[in-house]
């Protein structure tokens, strides 16, 4: 094998454990992690956002650090490559429990919840963007999990998957 093969293998390996460590975010913020909660995703809004019950609330959330392609945005055209982001979040996520965890800020100007969002230990918001469905979009100080996002877009655009591939620069 050679040292290149063997580098992208190390780096893969790694960014893996990442994105599937369950433990990531189960402590409470009284514990010094995140807080985190369970909910229930009751309607995808479209790639990067979603409406959760949590509790007998339901709120706006929007996942923390990327940025799907726009399809329902007041006064904007259906971006390159978001029906195929909504479609995913909205097969993968709607009516489905999930794991909500908080950033270093909980809420966005609009009022909505700001969260990296867990399935089935899946790092949804990595997932989204190691497919090529989304962008990165950091916003400080919810920036914890920059360097991972940064890497896996990095990885999806040199090899021009989803919207890497299909939308003009």
């Amino acid at each position: 094998m050679s040292r290149g093969s063997l580098g992208s293998l190390l780096l893969l390996a790694v960014v893996a454990l990442l994105i599937l460590r369950p433990w990531d975010g189960e402590l409470s913020a009284g514990d010094g992690g995140p807080a985190a909660e369970e909910a229930l995703v009751s309607r995808v809004v479209d790639g990067d956002t979603i409406e959760a019950q949590i509790g007998a609330e339901v709120e706006d959330v929007r996942l923390i650090g990327i940025d799907t392609p726009e399809t329902v945005k007041p006064e904007s055209p259906v971006e390159c490559f978001g029906p195929q982001a909504s479609g995913f979040t909205h097969r993968l996520l709607e009516g489905r429990p999930v794991r909500l965890v908080y950033g270093a800020e909980r809420r966005d100007v609009y009022g909505r919840l700001l969260a990296y969002v867990y399935i089935d230990h899946m790092f949804v918001n990595a997932m989204l963007v190691r497919r090529g469905l989304a962008r990165t979009l950091p916003i400080p100080p919810n920036t914890r999990y920059r360097a991972l996002f940064d890497q896996l877009e990095k990885t999806a655009a040199r090899a021009g998957r989803g919207l890497w591939g299909a939308c003009p620069p």
